[in-house]
């Protein structure tokens, strides 16, 4: 069976990142998104197992001393991490697999995983990044500020990423996102597997 694609997705908070992976997640099969694990508290509309696996600060340390991430990082005042046997699980189905994680994470992925492939998304500008953070109506003034700030160190990591997609029209943002995948299962060394019996039927002549 085709083994599939590690894509590392990472965004400033505000970017948009969710909302294009779950879209994304709706047009193309085959891809999952793997879900973290996190000790940070769960928002209003969340679902534990779908948008986060919401654990304790203990059960985190836990897993970490079990070794069972890929990798781990600790973002705000939060830890997140990405569970090593749900990944391996899937790309051995053939499924693409998307994570959602910052630089930090996606360092730690790349040192491991070399083959993935990784995306960074960008917002057009701070003015609509910040306007984006205040239309949530989660955060108060003291945190958008602060995530403002954690914006630019995020985005100061983009010459790390394999490609980089701008956020300002969903649609088109999205559409650039879909083109990056379809043209990486179209490489030679994923096709070939796939196509074997019309390759051998084509040069049987």
């Amino acid at each position: 069976m085709n083994h599939g694609k590690l894509y590392i997705i990472s965004a400033p908070s505000g970017a948009g990142k969710t909302s294009l992976v779950r879209q994304l997640i709706a047009e193309l099969d085959s891809l999952t998104v793997s879900t973290s694990h996190t000790t940070r508290p769960m928002r209003p509309g969340e679902e534990h197992g779908r948008d986060y696996y919401f654990v304790s600060v203990a059960d985190f340390q836990a897993m970490l001393e079990r070794q069972a991430f890929l990798e781990h990082a600790q973002v705000f005042d939060n830890f997140y991490g990405t569970a090593r046997q749900t990944v391996e699980e899937n790309l051995s189905l053939g499924l693409d697999v998307i994570l959602e994680i910052d630089w930090q994470g996606a360092q730690q992925i790349k040192k491991l995983l070399p083959d993935s492939l990784s995306i960074f998304i960008l917002p057009p500008s701070t003015d609509i990044l910040q306007q984006r953070l205040r239309s949530r109506g989660q955060d108060d003034e003291q945190i958008i500020a602060r995530r403002m700030r954690d914006a630019v160190a995020e985005i100061s990591h983009y010459d790390e990423f394999d490609y980089l997609v701008v956020n300002d029209v969903f649609e088109q943002a999205l559409a650039e996102l879909k083109s990056i995948l379809i043209a990486n299962r179209l490489t030679r060394q994923r096709q070939q597997h796939h196509l074997e019996p019309l390759l051998k039927a084509l040069l049987s002549q």
